[in-house]
């Protein structure tokens, strides 16, 4: 009889529980301290990955993509092609973002942040409309590491996948 009773109330906690239960991913107080480090070549390459967040991907100032990307930009991001007017056009012409001027500091929440030699990858939390549930959201982690020559992203991936085409516009 004991051995039902623990076999019904685990049933019970297994029926009532979400199937799919997760902490949500968030960031942290100070993502800019996480752009410091003790070793000198580590430290360069996490500031250049901290303007790379603030000034390009937080405040959109594109036009000064060159202070930390290099020409050749290699994009492992299905939607942006390679080179540093590939990345550009694809921000300014493609999804058409807005430049913020003001940009003294990165609100973007940021996870972490890990370098490993030439290597700094970038974790930020993101939120999605879940599949399963229509109406509901989930929370996941998205990443970008960039490879740093000289002080200056040469190579970058993410975790993006390929975007739809836009909608068809009506005719008029």
């Amino acid at each position: 009889m004991k051995n039902l009773k623990i076999f019904l109330a685990l049933t019970l906690l297994f029926l009532t529980s979400p199937l799919f239960a997760q902490e949500p991913v968030v960031g942290v107080d100070n993502p800019e301290a996480l752009f410091a480090d003790p070793d000198p070549a580590l430290n360069v390459n996490k500031q250049a990955a901290l303007h790379i967040m603030r000034e390009l991907l937080q405040c959109n100032q594109w036009d000064r993509a060159g202070e930390w990307l290099t020409k050749p930009y290699i994009q492992h991001n299905p939607n942006a092609k390679s080179g540093l007017d590939g990345v550009v056009y694809f921000f300014t012409q493609v999804i058409k973002v807005k430049r913020t001027d003001e940009c003294s500091k990165l609100t973007l929440p940021i996870v972490a942040v890990i370098a490993d030699d030439a290597y700094v990858t970038v974790l930020t939390p993101r939120t999605y409309d879940d599949p399963r549930t229509p109406g509901q959201k989930y929370s996941t982690t998205w990443f970008d590491t960039w490879r740093f020559v000289d002080g200056k992203a040469d190579e970058h991936w993410d975790s993006a996948l390929i975007s739809p085409p836009p909608p068809p516009q009506p005719k008029n």
